[in-house]
């Protein structure tokens, strides 16, 4: 049987990558061990977060199923960091895990150009260096003109609660043996990663009563943009409670017990998201930690413990739940535990996500290192994309860093690789107040239309909403106001203070006093507006200059992305690089002096350097 595209594994990477592969037009085979799991929420019921949030944006501008799915089955919506400025809020939702998983199930099913296959593919066929297609556990062969590999925790996976293990790529599951070896048998650098999840406790066992209730904003803003903005949502709360010194002597006196402090764990674990007993140890200092008890289902008969990911057997996660407030009669449904999985660095990937060594053959999700439902999906989306236009002979899709957060995550993946579960942060972001959540669909969805991907209606409407911010910051950039009785009389009505010199309406806007009702009584061209489209007008005002300076900056990049270094350069030949340096560029092989620059631990002078000598063989090339 042949395809256009071969999509392994059915978690959040092979969903978008299927779905998308598909909606351009392509035949796309989807290979997963258990349809029953497509688009399943391995761990915590929600989606988005800080910087993750941004991630499911521009998922959704770009036309993918991230977003308008967790609307059609959210329980709570809530958006992080809402005092702090635009630029690092973060969208967050509750899911009904169980019915996300059948939204994306049963898109992938109705999808006209898109099979699926309940198999499991034992090794890939190569055919010189290209990728040719797949074989199955089933002996049947599939080819293709691409395949993606999207296998999440899968390859090689081995399930860890206390000196329990089994081979498995989520517990009860089957890990893929066959195609984890087959990756290191052909020469990818192949790494052992961790990660876990929590206790579930049944619901009727908890004591709500002593546990404080968090609800989700009191009017929830949808995470698709094309989400109707009739969008309703009643909301189930999630409870908040701590550990306490005896939750810490109890994970203290089994540290001997724990997989992850015996050696018994090789994999390197999640920094920024640990194990309790990681916590305890790292934070011994620390009277307590936070935890947040939430529902898994519209039904909320079951709780997920975040923030108590745990790897201790069975008799000490039973206690250590016990002891906390709110639990001390919890029953748990199902244990925490710990996976170990295969995953390649990344540093063997182009920026489309194309292996190096192997055509053809693209790696997307938690293969390449990364850490959470958003960042999977993210690339998957971009996996799909770039297969296709790779079929179609046209440009490969990549985005810069100051474009997109996904321009950051797979940048940073296949320049700098990583040893740890990567996980995307505003911090990673040098252009976050240029890539705020709310503009995503601004940045990205021409894109997603050019794909194919997006509505003739909702670029219409996006189109309409672009050029009223257009005009409305025109409005204010050229308008000025002078301190006569008239104009003061007019800010006292409006609570705002006077001004002594002329000034432009956009100096008076900037002001963090100046709310977005105000914008009506500075012109009617304002009444006609939706609040999403003054909100945009009032953040582009009051952050005007800091965005004009990070253009600026951004138009200095693009000059180093314009110069390119020529296949094959030597880097060897040029003094004043050190050798770790010229190893570094050897590694990665940076197409453009940009891609050079974000490489860790390649300094500006470095830069300078190669930039001059590149300059020198391109004269003596004249």
């Amino acid at each position: 049987m042949v395809y256009d595209v071969i999509v392994i594994g059915g978690g959040h990477a092979g969903v978008e990558a299927s779905l998308v592969s598909a909606r351009m037009g392509k035949k796309t085979l989807l290979v997963t061990m258990n349809i029953e799991k497509i688009g399943a929420v391995s761990c915590n019921p929600a989606i988005g977060g800080l910087a993750k949030g941004h991630l499911v944006k521009e998922i959704d501008a770009l036309g993918g199923s991230m977003g308008i799915a967790t609307d059609a089955n959210a329980l709570q919506l809530r958006v992080l960091n809402a005092s702090k400025g635009p630029a690092v809020r973060g969208s967050r939702a509750q899911i009904d895990m169980d019915r996300y998983a059948i939204y994306q199930r049963s898109a992938c099913l109705n999808e006209p150009d898109l099979d699926i296959i309940q198999d499991m593919v034992e090794s890939l066929i190569i055919d010189g260096q290209e990728c040719k297609g797949v074989t199955t556990e089933l002996d049947i062969e599939y080819r293709a003109k691409k395949v993606i590999i999207a296998s999440g925790t899968f390859l090689n996976g081995i399930t860890h609660i206390g000196f329990k293990q089994s081979q498995s790529g989520r517990i009860g599951e089957f890990s893929s043996k066959g195609l984890g070896d087959n990756l290191r048998e052909l020469g990818f650098d192949v790494g052992r990663l961790k990660t876990g999840t929590t206790p579930r406790i049944d619901a009727k066992s908890i004591n709500f009563d002593t546990l404080d209730a968090h609800g989700g904003d009191e009017k929830p803003v949808a995470f698709s943009f094309r989400t109707k903005s009739s969008f309703n949502l009643t909301q189930i709360p999630c409870y908040i409670g701590y550990t306490n010194s005896s939750t810490h002597t109890i994970i203290e006196s089994n540290f001997d017990r724990a997989p992850l402090f015996s050696g018994q764990i090789e994999g390197v674990g999640p920094r920024y998201c640990p194990s309790i007993e990681d916590k305890v140890n790292r934070f011994a200092d620390r009277d307590r930690h936070q935890l947040f008890i939430e529902p898994q289902t519209s039904e909320a008969t079951e709780y997920y413990i975040n923030g108590m990911s745990t790897s201790l057997p069975t008799d000490v996660q039973i206690k250590m739940v016990q002891s906390i407030q709110g639990l001390e009669s919890a029953k748990i449904v199902r244990f925490g535990y710990a996976i170990e999985y295969d995953y390649v660095n990344p540093t063997e990937l182009i920026h489309t996500l194309e292996t190096k060594k192997i055509k053809s053959l693209y790696l997307a999700g938690q293969i390449n290192g990364t850490t959470g439902y958003e960042e999977a999906a993210a690339q998957g989306l971009m996996a799909g994309i770039n297969a296709v236009l790779s079929i179609d002979n046209k440009e490969p899709f990549i985005l810069r860093r100051d474009e997109a957060y996904i321009g950051v995550l797979i940048d940073d993946l296949v320049t700098k690789g990583t040893k740890e579960p990567y996980r995307m942060f505003t911090s990673r972001a040098e252009y976050r107040l240029l890539l705020r959540e709310s503009n995503a669909d601004q940045r990205l969805s021409h894109y997603g239309y050019k794909f194919g991907l997006v509505s003739d209606e909702f670029m219409n409407r996006l189109n309409l909403k672009i050029e009223s911010i257009k005009k409305g910051i025109e409005f204010l950039t050229n308008r000025y106001m002078t301190p006569s009785k008239v104009n003061i009389k007019f800010l006292n009505s409006i609570n705002e203070e006077k001004i002594a010199d002329k000034t432009s309406y956009l100096n008076i806007v900037s002001r963090s006093s100046f709310s977005i009702d105000k914008l009506d009584l500075l012109n009617d061209m304002f009444k006609s507006m939706d609040i999403e489209t003054k909100e945009e007008i009032s953040i582009d005002a009051k952050y005007y200059r800091y965005i004009q300076k990070q253009q600026t900056q951004i138009d200095k990049m693009k000059q180093l992305l314009k110069v390119k270094i020529p296949q094959n350069f030597d880097f060897s030949s040029i003094s004043g690089l050190s050798n770790e340096v010229v190893e570094k560029f050897n590694t990665y092989n940076p197409p453009t002096l940009f891609e050079a620059s974000n490489i860790s631990g390649v300094t500006p002078a470095a830069i300078d350097i190669l930039h001059m000598n590149i300059e020198i063989q391109r004269r003596r090339e004249l």
